[in-house]
């Protein structure tokens, strides 16, 4: 390990153990995902802290997730959520879905999350087609070849001023290469390309450097 690394890695540690401390619920979830064999790409501690604290600035009632895993972000947004609120998350992997299901009952969140399965991209059109009322929040935090086509999907399922977080934009610093062929590089630049030329988004980018390494994330409000 890098010793750039393990100074992101102490002060991530720092910020988690005072401001975004873990239950045996979100500890639970980590340890379920991982006895499951599901990859190690959840959100940090911190991170989720910060996707709670936006949910909350938002007033969010409903919620939408665009990559479930094992549910750890999930419970962080969740848990923003008031008594009648609604969070729908959508999981490609039937293995990882059953995992979430676990770790949100047992997070006391199953009367107010509901985890679909399949490809989002078959998902989203259902959502639309069931009229429900605009997202306030979503995230995208799925396969990043796809990541312009969720968020134009988000744009379907939201109204002016709703936020969408698009996650893991830096790609390790790759994203500025315009001459990449990595499909989740052109996927993600993409998307933050739609994000600038859109009339109906205000957004903006920032670069992040922690546990995860140097990554970063988009914000976005409807406008239009």
């Amino acid at each position: 390990m890098s010793t750039a690394q393990q100074l992101w890695d102490d002060v991530d540690a720092y910020f988690t153990d005072l401001l975004a401390p873990e239950d045996e619920a979100l500890t639970a979830a980590l340890r379920d995902s991982d006895d499951a064999g599901l990859p190690h790409i959840n959100v940090a501690p911190n991170q989720g802290k910060l996707l709670q604290l936006l949910a909350r600035i938002q007033g969010a009632r409903h919620i939408l997730e665009i990559g479930t895993l094992g549910g750890y972000s999930t419970i962080w947004l969740g848990r923003a959520l008031p008594a009648d609120g609604r969070l729908i998350t959508l999981e490609y992997q039937a293995k990882h879905a059953e995992v979430a299901r676990r770790n949100l009952e047992r997070a006391g969140l199953a009367g107010i999350t509901e985890v679909r399965v399949g490809p989002a991209l078959e998902s989203l059109p259902k959502l639309a087609e069931e009229q429900r009322e605009p997202f306030d929040l979503v995230f995208i935090d799925a396969d990043k070849v796809n990541n312009a086509h969720y968020v134009e999907w988000a744009l379907k399922l939201t109204r002016p001023g709703s936020l969408i977080v698009l996650d893991n934009v830096v790609r390790g610093g790759q994203v500025t290469d315009a001459g990449s062929e990595d499909p989740s590089v052109r996927g993600t630049r993409a998307a933050l390309e739609l994000m600038a030329s859109n009339p109906k988004l205000s957004a903006t980018a920032v670069q992040t450097v922690g546990s995860k390494g140097h990554d970063g994330f988009a914000l976005a409000r409807v406008v239009g």
